[in-house]
């Protein structure tokens, strides 16, 4: 339940930024995820708590990390508290890891079983005057239920009144923005992956297979390489169901002489990829097929460039517009005296390409940060331009993963083909 492939170095250092950016007489609590109950008995496969993994790297339920800069002991400035193993659990579900190695995963050397947490809160919050308490708030996202940091973030209210309260969520935000060495690496090794799996699907996609089969033939290249998660459900889109942007069913036919979207990636340690492609089920693109993925991927080469320190989605999104607009004048769809008459609130390429540019990777696929935040060295986004016309029932999307560095944008999927004439060639000669 607690391993992963990152020292637990990574832990110790996200901790003590964290800890930097806390003032005098502060105390953090963050806890895991819920189980989350799918029917009857049966829960979904558990996923950890993206700021909480990030502050001690463990793939457990019901665990609670306190991060305290005011208690008189030492040992209370970090603690992590789990479920005490029980015997009779690890025969039903397996092992369950002691004191040491939670220690050993997370770099705490403070534990204590989850029974003991009320007791050692009390002292904790004795001992300080501004509590940080962890929520998610993703700007998109309204869940229909209260998970549990929301509903701890109540109880402790409720129970202590009289402390200060304060959001933990801007503090570590701006930590996951620049990412580690380690957490590129880990990126790094998730769009490697993504990447045979694209190969796979290059060697075997033919007409008439269902998409659900191109989603199995990703799939068994992600568990061969050790990846039990998909960082987002993936997109197998065949003809016009590529035209609906998050397509998930996955339920259609590949028929000749159509293009087939994929937009998948792996999820590597909790780390995510993001990749999208677009390619011939034929093998082959048609002369409109290449036109259209000709434009999209002058889009790309030319909005890549500006993923530069200093400038930010807000303005890679006009950017793209103004590139987006000039190739679909080229594709015929509409024409530059149409586009000056335009309502400039409604402009004409709306119709075709829908969505932003970019957004920031790292734990989660739609990571932290907004539109606004300025660009730094450190900074993961993915670069996705498209265009999409139901009329001739061709949707394409191309996307790569870009590491912001000070030389300069860096592709994480360089090794990924992407060139009309790569792809193809791969197709016919397999």
């Amino acid at each position: 339940m607690i391993a992963n492939k990152i020292s637990n170095t990574l832990f110790i250092k996200n901790r003590s930024k964290l800890l930097s950016k806390l003032p005098a007489n502060s105390l953090v609590i963050i806890q895991s995820n819920d189980e989350m109950p799918r029917n009857g008995d049966q829960v979904f496969k558990f996923r950890q708590n993206s700021d909480l993994y990030y502050l001690c790297g463990i793939n457990q339920p019901k665990i609670i990390v306190c991060i305290c800069n005011s208690h008189p002991n030492a040992a209370y400035h970090e603690i992590l508290f789990a479920v005490k193993p029980n015997p009779n659990h690890a025969i039903w579900y397996g092992h369950q890891p002691d004191k040491a190695e939670l220690q050993q995963t997370s770099g705490i050397k403070t534990i204590f079983w989850l029974e003991d947490f009320e007791t050692v809160l009390k002292d904790l919050i004795t001992n300080t005057e501004n509590v940080f308490l962890s929520s998610n708030e993703y700007i998109k996202f309204i869940p229909d239920f209260h998970d549990r940091n929301h509903r701890f973030s109540l109880q402790i209210k409720e129970n202590y009144p009289l402390h200060q309260y304060h959001r933990l969520s801007p503090l570590i935000t701006e930590l996951r923005l620049i990412k580690e060495p380690e957490e590129i690496a880990m990126i790094e090794t998730a769009c490697d992956i993504t990447g045979k799996a694209f190969q796979k699907v290059l060697k075997t996609l033919k007409p008439g297979m269902m998409e659900y089969e191109v989603e199995a033939e990703i799939n068994h290249e992600f568990l061969i390489n050790n990846i039990r998660h998909h960082a987002y459900e993936p997109i197998i889109a065949a003809g016009e169901n590529a035209c609906t942007l998050h397509y998930v069913e996955n339920s259609s036919s590949c028929q000749e002489g159509e293009l087939l979207l994929l937009d998948f990636g792996a999820e590597y340690s909790n780390y995510a990829s993001d990749c999208s492609r677009t390619i011939p089920v034929s093998g082959r693109f048609s002369i409109r097929q290449k036109e259209y993925y000709q434009a999209v991927l002058n889009v790309y080469n030319e909005i890549v460039k500006e993923f530069v320190v200093g400038n930010c989605i807000d303005h890679l999104n006009k950017k793209t517009s103004i590139l987006i607009e000039k190739e679909l004048i080229r594709l015929g769809l509409f024409t530059a005296d149409e586009v000056e008459k335009q309502n400039n609130e409604s402009p004409l390429y709306i119709k075709y390409y829908m969505h932003g540019v970019s957004h920031f990777m790292g734990l989660d696929v739609h990571d932290v940060g907004s539109k606004q935040t300025v660009l730094q060295a450190g900074m993961i986004l993915t670069c996705e331009p498209g265009i999409y016309n139901k009329d001739e029932k061709i949707g394409i999307r191309l996307e790569n993963d870009i590491l912001i560095t000070d030389d300069g944008p860096v592709n994480l999927m360089k090794n990924i083909p992407i060139e009309i004439e790569e792809i193809e060639k791969i197709m016919i000669n397999r």
